[in-house]
């Protein structure tokens, strides 16, 4: 028997999640069984962990949309016992049964080994937020950092604090928005040189195009802020868009794009090619300030979860939350 946080739903449609003891006939059936080792906490497990969002299809379901461990079984010639891993996407913790387990049982599809220079607990440091910073950050490459700050917005979020640190380590100046202003001695530590008060840049403007001021921007906020900031960038910069905590709507106009050449670049960590994943990862074992990525842990275990899942919802998690499921 292993234990795992279990979310039910009653007949009034009322969803609980609590710690509970399960066995290995409970795992869904898949290739790879793996001794979880750590997970994190995400937007996306607050909505599973509570109310579902739509994104949970049966229950009883284990949340946890990532997780870093030891393979113990293996179906699949990659994979043996012993080998660490690290997964996070393809609907794992929303469709499928995920991380805030003990043991999960996984397709090895979605496995990818972990990467030589970081540990499993580091691996969940990163977890799905900086591996989400990541892909952002290789995107703004490909498409050329111009000279200047480089926007992060939700910067003390999850992924905002991984691409904040990223960005400092890889030598561009960054401007950090946060609503919380408490965060900025935080957002310092992890090389920004610039914060921004989120009211300075939230309010959608009846100008297309303002100043040039933009190297490059991650936007976890999405919302009346993308459409502002897309009319502050510099020519031919781009815009990594990672989020919606403000909103799925983009009240803008395409100017920017017609005028100025502006790229927004939509970031999709769920169903990554494998190839990018494995780039990404040993780029955020290279690149990424382990001392940094350690300023931003908040230490958890698996009965924490209920509180943190609404936390996160609430917008009062700052860094990133690494789960111990074994504590």
């Amino acid at each position: 028997m292993f234990n795992a946080l279990v979310v039910n739903k009653d007949d009034e449609g009322k969803t609980s999640a609590a710690v509970t003891q399960l066995g290995l006939d409970d795992l869904p059936d898949a290739e790879v069984t793996v001794a979880v080792e750590y997970s994190t906490v995400n937007y996306k497990d607050g909505l599973c962990i509570g109310p579902g969002g739509g994104l949970v299809r049966n229950y009883p379901h284990v949340p946890g949309i990532d997780f870093a461990g030891t393979v113990e079984t293996s179906d699949d010639d990659r994979y043996k016992p012993g080998d660490k891993v690290v997964l996070t996407g393809w609907r794992v913790g929303e469709a499928h049964w995920g991380g805030y387990s003990q043991k999960a049982r996984v397709k090895a599809d979605w496995l990818v080994p972990l990467p030589a220079g970081l540990d499993t607990r580091q691996a969940m440091a990163v977890g799905t937020a900086g591996f989400t910073a990541m892909l952002a950050v290789m995107a703004l490459e490909d498409h050329g950092i111009k000279s200047g700050p480089v926007l992060v917005t939700g910067a003390a979020g999850g992924v905002g604090s991984v691409a904040t640190a990223l960005l400092a380590k890889l030598g561009h100046q960054v401007a950090a928005v946060t609503g919380r202003p408490e965060t900025a001695d935080y957002l310092k530590g992890l090389g920004a040189t610039q914060i921004v008060a989120r009211e300075e840049i939230n309010e959608t403007t009846k100008r297309p195009l303002e100043g040039e001021t933009w190297g490059g921007c991650v936007d976890a906020v999405g919302g009346a802020m993308l459409a502002r900031l897309l009319g502050q960038m510099q020519y031919g910069a781009s815009v990594a868009s990672v989020g919606l905590a403000g909103g799925a709507g983009l009240p803008a106009t395409v100017i920017p794009f017609l005028l100025r050449g502006v790229n927004l670049l939509g970031i999709d960590s769920v169903m990554q090619p494998y190839d990018n994943r494995l780039r990404a990862w040993k780029r955020l074992a290279k690149d990424l300030p382990m001392d940094k990525l350690e300023a931003m842990v908040q230490p958890a275990t698996l009965s924490d979860l209920p509180k943190l899942g609404a936390d996160i919802l609430a917008g009062q998690v700052k860094g990133r939350v690494v789960v111990d499921v074994n504590a």
